[in-house]
């Protein structure tokens, strides 16, 4: 039935195990070979599933497989025999197969293809130098899946709880002839739940998956997302008029939560916020002096307290975000502003250009937090250094879209944990990583990457970490801004909800509706 329909005035529906909940945007990419978002994610979280998953406390459980054995280089899963698609067929070892050759293929584009790298030949077989035949993946029978690796991977485990590792079955994939994953219809199922509408730009649906080897366990009959907006005050008011059971709170709206002493809740989710550079042959930023400058210009402490003024959230100048394992402890000192360095670098730089610095363009997300941190940047730049700066503004789908081409000088960017491990951000500014989307390139922190992917837990690891983030910190190859808190508020009646750093968040596949709760 149509979807105003059934769009009631209330969060929750006890009778029918159903939620309401809103996004911030509309997914950009539902296909798991492709995806790169975090708002992708979440919807893929509900709908899909690899060979593993994260428990409680961020442990590792089984998923689509129902055993596991690592020993050196080599890797077995064995495959639940409950395991169904939504259209009732089985996850077979092939589908896995399948999915990570198609990702690895040029022609897909995955941004995301450089994950799959542990398992043996398949950077050769992504770079075209070996056929999708010699990757190091065997389907011996339906249910049984080897893997062998390049070298031992310590984390290799964690990887396949990724979306770009989940299955696609091969006949359902060219049955949609390029469109696959374009609509609800579009897209097969192996989660918890199937996106049954998806009106796009306005709502979603997902109900309850009864071909889930585990939807016994799954207590909600449906996931209802009718509204789709990034504005704070209208998710505060949604949330007050029993529109829907969860949101994050902003500056503007945390005073509102307080005062109605609304049981608010904070979640650490271990992104990262930082600035991009555009190091491409004929952009301005290549210039080592002219990204010392502005960074010298940046006050961070201001930036949290004062534009940003969300709890929760902290200044940081480190790329690796310290709640990592496997990090040497490390004070989190704050450099100071120092407007006579940076005016110095400033004139090194358009000595070094044989020219004034031009405009520069700022590619942000258009929240109303992206643009009152932009707002702030384009200030301190011509206020200290009269560099202009000119703010473009984009709707996330779009932001992505000039992120990939290439099309900015600076970027207002964010990264999550996609595994428990260092190398989640390490890999990010590898020079042939798609989303290190400014083009940094240096050979010596790309081999430190390399190396620490070889190493066991311990001190040789520990400090090849530490060298990564000097040579970060030298060239300026990003400039890390902050770590964001996330501070929320959600019905009472609402329970086990998971949050979680790595996957698709906030996790509503095991919450449940309590009657008896006090919401």
């Amino acid at each position: 039935m149509p979807f105003q329909a059934w769009a009631v005035n209330h969060a929750l529906d006890t009778d029918t195990h159903t939620v309401q909940l809103a996004l911030s945007t509309e997914p950009p990419n539902l296909n798991s070979l492709t995806s790169t978002d975090s708002v992708s994610f979440f919807v893929l979280l509900h709908t899909q599933e690899g060979l593993l998953s994260y428990g409680d406390n961020d442990t590792l459980v089984g998923g689509v497989a129902e055993s596991w054995q690592m020993d050196g280089t080599q890797v077995s899963f064995t495959l639940r025999d409950n395991a169904r698609w939504s259209d009732g067929k089985p996850v077979t070892a092939q589908d896995f197969l399948f999915a990570w050759r198609t990702a690895l293929d040029r022609a897909t584009a995955s941004n995301y293809a450089f994950i799959l790298y542990p398992i043996k030949n398949a950077e050769k077989v992504h770079r075209g130098e070996l056929p999708p035949t010699a990757l190091g993946v065997y389907a011996d029978d339906d249910r049984h899946l080897r893997i062998e690796l390049e070298q031992p991977t310590a984390y290799f485990l964690s990887l396949t709880t990724f979306a770009t590792y989940y299955p696609l079955r091969e006949d359902f994939y060219r049955k949609q002839q390029g469109r696959y994953a374009a609509d609800a219809d579009k897209l097969l199922y192996n989660g918890a739940f199937i996106l049954s509408q998806w009106t796009h730009g306005a709502s979603l649906v997902m109900e309850k998956n009864p071909q889930y080897w585990n939807a016994a366990n799954t207590k909600l009959n449906s996931i209802r997302i009718p509204h789709i907006t990034n504005d704070a005050n209208t998710l505060f008011n949604l949330f007050q008029s029993s529109e829907i059971a969860f949101t994050e709170l902003s500056r503007e709206t945390l005073p509102q939560a307080l005062q109605q002493r609304l049981y608010i809740q904070s979640f650490l989710n271990g992104m990262l916020n930082y600035m991009e550079f555009n190091f491409r042959e004929e952009s301005p930023l290549r210039n080592h002096a002219l990204r010392e400058a502005i960074s010298l210009v940046i006050d961070r402490q201001s930036l949290v307290n004062k534009v940003i003024a969300a709890p929760g959230t902290r200044p940081t100048a480190h790329f690796f975000p310290a709640w990592l394992p496997g990090l040497a402890p490390t004070a989190n000192a704050i450099p100071a502003p120092d407007i006579g360095r940076a005016i110095t670098a400033l004139h090194t730089a358009e000595k070094e250009l044989g020219m004034q610095v031009p405009p520069l363009t700022l590619l942000i997300y258009d929240t109303p937090s992206a643009v009152r941190q932009a707002e702030y940047l384009q200030r301190v730049l011509q206020q200290t250094l009269g560099i202009q700066l000119i703010i473009d503004k984009q709707i996330f789908k779009q932001k992505l879209a000039k992120l990939n081409s290439g099309d900015f000088d600076l970027a207002l960017s964010a990264w999550g944990p996609d595994y428990n491990d260092p190398m989640t951000f390490a890999d990010l500014l590898v020079s042939s990583n798609a989303n290190n989307h400014g083009r940094y390139r240096n050979e010596k922190y790309d081999n430190l990457v390399m190396q620490a992917a070889t190493l066991p837990p311990g001190a040789a690891r520990t400090d090849t970490f530490a060298a990564m983030q000097t040579i970060i910190q030298q060239d300026i190859a990003v400039l890390p801004l902050t770590e964001p808190g996330i501070i929320y508020v959600q019905n009472r009646q609402l329970q086990n909800v998971k949050r979680s750093r790595f996957g698709g968040d906030p996790d509503f596949r095991h919450a449940y509706i309590d009657g008896q709760h006090v919401p």
